[in-house]
């Protein structure tokens, strides 16, 4: 067959010329002999980078040259809407298939079809859908493992998946399983120096994450995450990072919990700032409300939980606030994707972190070698294990005793490499560790007996910082351990008193 172009399909406007190149390439690929109508292909563009023009591009050029018919295959509602109008802006006729489409008549006049995860399977299940005639799968957002069951239920079809980020959640799912051959789009960087995207100015603060655990789909669980979230110094924090970065600009903040959401929503309000709550159980009408309100009202903020992270397009926001952590390299993409839209006067926009999801995954701007990943996922499911597991925990009711204190956790190895460069002595780690304690204790009491009773609590965290402090000075007896905790203690204990009885009586004025 010759060489099919792309401007011979392409009467709806112009497209960029690294999205002309891609279509070329993916197209090359599924005319391949040696793939026989049978080519998966995994393809990899930034968010932000026009992926549904593409492969509705790949749609309309396949249908014009080919026989048989086309699918898209989405995992929200919202993009099974979004997905069809692109594809009928591009002159192809497509039907939505939803619970309302009980059966596909065989001679059914539409060539392509766009369709939910559940819903298709459910109609392949009941045998209201022949899957014979359809010779090519598009799979939206193809890092979602829910696409797997499907796939094989296309044994005519040619399958193209679309990604930002081409690594599966799953260790035991690796997405070279699934599909032979990955095609990269431009990089992130490239992107923006091309004015396709807009140029970060990142603000990452170091935030405590010991007291998160994980949950069983291996990201932070909602209810550790709550609980730090929406402790006052997390919420001091976010309000000031705010306040020093974002103060005024169309605002567009990340939690993990719908309960931190919402005590987010009441604080920025209580300071008169414009800020509305959105999550995945608000009613459509409601957030089609809420929407219309983020995107006409100056320096608004839109709290948001489980949502708003694909199929969601506002060039017009300005920042965007991290307010949780992650262990989903694609999950941290697509929500700092959300404020890389460019626009005639938007060419900056602002990331703020306060998860530590920078030091996990890098700048959002950085190259990634997808194709190392591709290839190679269980190095990187290692590395990423790995920086969990190496998070200290604190228990989460140690946490809630100091509520006012924002840095409960101490790096010993980090302090002693530091006292070691400065040429200092090693047992300034344990000076600097019992200053911290007695701080604590001082900023969560109000009277010598109850700062007491907080060192009390201290105890097995004391254990563990005095154990880590002599690995770090080698072979050490357990006797000279046991009296460095006994002279731990009673220092603080001695610290705490002194400071107490030395601070200032607040007294009400007669």
């Amino acid at each position: 067959m010759d060489s099919i172009i792309t401007t011979d399909i392409n009467p709806h406007g112009a497209l960029y010329d690294y999205q002309i190149r891609d279509i070329d390439t993916l197209f090359t690929q599924l005319q391949q002999p040696e793939c026989e109508g049978h080519c998966r292909v995994l393809y990899q563009l930034p968010t932000g980078g026009g992926k549904t023009v593409i492969f509705s591009q790949i749609v309309s050029r396949y249908l014009k040259y080919f026989k048989g018919k086309a699918i898209v295959l989405t995992h929200r509602k919202e993009l099974s809407t979004q997905t069809a109008g692109v594809l009928k802006s591009v002159g192809v006729k497509c039907r939505i298939i939803n619970s309302g489409v009980k059966r596909i008549q065989e001679k059914d006049s539409y060539p392509c079809y766009v369709a939910m995860v559940e819903t298709l399977n459910n109609r392949i299940a009941d045998n209201l859908l022949n899957t014979q005639d359809i010779g090519l799968v598009i799979v939206d957002e193809a890092h979602h493992n829910s696409f797997r069951k499907l796939l094989d239920q296309f044994p005519s079809a040619s399958v193209i998946g679309v990604t930002a980020t081409p690594f599966s959640s799953d260790p035991e799912l690796p997405l070279n399983k699934d599909y032979h051959t990955l095609i990269s789009g431009p990089t992130i960087d490239e992107l923006i120096a091309k004015g396709f995207l807009a140029k970060p100015r990142t603000f990452d603060y170091e935030v405590e994450l010991n007291t998160l655990t994980t949950g069983t789909g291996g990201d932070f669980s909602v209810s550790t995450s709550d609980e730090l979230y929406s402790s006052k110094p997390m919420l001091d924090l976010l309000i000031r990072a705010y306040d020093s970065h974002a103060k005024g600009k169309r605002t567009l903040i990340f939690n993990n919990g719908i309960f931190t959401s919402r005590l987010v929503t009441e604080t920025f309000m209580a300071l008169g700032y414009p800020i509305r709550h959105l999550d995945n159980k608000t009613e459509a009408g409601e957030r089609k409300d809420i929407l219309k309100w983020f995107k006409k009202t100056k320096g608004a903020i839109l709290s948001s939980v489980s949502i708003l992270t694909t199929g969601f397009d506002e060039p017009s926001i300005q920042t965007v606030i991290l307010n949780r952590a992650t262990t989903s390299l694609t999950l941290y993409h697509q929500m700092v994707g959300r404020g890389a839209r460019a626009m005639k006067n938007k060419k900056r926009f602002n990331i703020i972190d306060l998860g530590n999801n920078v030091e996990r995954f890098g700048h959002w701007e950085e190259p990634v070698d997808w194709n190392d990943v591709f290839h190679f996922p269980e190095k990187y499911h290692h590395q990423l294990s790995k920086s969990v597991q190496d998070i200290h925990h604190i228990p989460s009711e140690l946490r809630a005793s100091f509520p006012n204190s924002l840095e409960i956790s101490f790096d010993v190895l980090q302090h002693y490499q530091q006292a070691i460069h400065q040429e200092e002595k090693a047992m300034t780690v344990i000076s600097q560790s019992i200053e911290q304690h007695v701080q604590m204790c001082m900023d969560n009491a109000a009277t010598v007996q109850s700062a007491f009773d907080l060192s009390l609590l201290l105890n097995k965290e004391i254990d563990w910082r005095i154990k880590e402090f002599c690995k770090c000075l080698g072979s050490v007896t357990r006797n000279y351990r046991q009296w460095l905790g006994e002279d731990y203690r009673k220092k603080l204990r001695k610290m705490i008193e002194k400071r107490m009885y030395a601070r200032p009586v607040m007294r009400e004025a007669v």
